[in-house]
């Protein structure tokens, strides 16, 4: 089966860092940006960010920008619905979204998400933590022929990720947090030292 595409969310408003884009900043001699392309590309057949405003501060990157479709800063999935509209133009049939504050994601997520959705249309990658397990909403595999649907739940006012997913059978990717948080994102500028240090 053909890698599913990549789209990297990034539509989000930072503003814990003061708005602008986290993805840009920097982790030594790299951006997170850099770091998450770098993971992703591997995994996927095609890669595109999500982001909204002027595409041109990501030209650097060689990518496809798709803004949100849905006004308002509506979260994930209206990030979601922009990959899935850019997929079908594209031929394909799936997309992985990875969000792009977070440059230290597993290299086999796309595998591991493609083995948890053989017999659902979706999944989310998901930790454990004690009792509890965790779903990480920006990191899932999403399938093309759901895209109406989506639209449509988003023009209903859905937009926790979830609430859409479980109607429809979600699978999880559950991932070893032995190691530390394959997950960890850059919200804080405490958590941005943080992601220096471990990209040392």
């Amino acid at each position: 089966m053909t890698a599913p595409l990549g789209v990297i969310l990034a539509g989000g408003q930072a503003t814990r860092m003061g708005g602008g884009d986290k993805g840009l900043l920097s982790l030594g001699d790299r951006s997170i940006l850099d770091e998450v392309i770098a993971r992703l590309a591997p995994q996927v057949s095609g890669m595109a960010l999500n982001a909204n405003g002027d595409a041109a501060r990501f030209a650097d990157l060689r990518l496809p920008v798709l803004p949100d479709s849905v006004a308002g800063h509506p979260g994930p999935l209206a990030g979601v619905l922009a990959g899935l509209d850019w997929a079908a133009g594209q031929g394909a049939d799936r997309i992985v979204t990875v969000a792009a504050d977070t440059p230290f994601f597993p290299r086999d997520l796309v595998a591991r998400l493609a083995a948890a959705a053989e017999d659902v249309p979706i999944a989310l990658a998901a930790t454990r933590e004690g009792d509890r397990v965790y779903r990480h909403p920006t990191f899932g595999l999403w399938p093309v022929a759901l895209r109406d649907d989506l639209r449509a739940a988003l023009a209903d006012g859905v937009r926790k990720v979830v609430m859409w997913t479980d109607r429809h059978g979600c699978g999880q990717a559950l991932f070893s947090t032995d190691g530390g948080d394959p997950f960890f994102n850059v919200n804080t500028p405490d958590d941005l030292e943080q992601a220096r240090e471990m990209a040392s």
